[in-house]
């Protein structure tokens, strides 16, 4: 099965600046911006806003 164009793996990255990320994969036809998600950061040790890095 190929991968689709629509749907890219995007990384978030945490604002909190520990260097954590989560990798996802996104539809761009509903989410044309930039994907922002309160996550968990283990660095941190708290939920933090983790924002879509290119």
């Amino acid at each position: 099965m190929a991968r689709s164009e629509l749907r890219p793996v995007v990384t978030l990255r945490s604002t909190a600046g520990t260097g954590s990320s989560y990798v996802t994969r996104k539809n761009r036809r509903n989410t044309p911006d930039r994907l922002e998600l309160r996550k968990f950061d283990a660095v941190a040790g708290q939920h933090v806003l983790f924002r879509e890095t290119r």
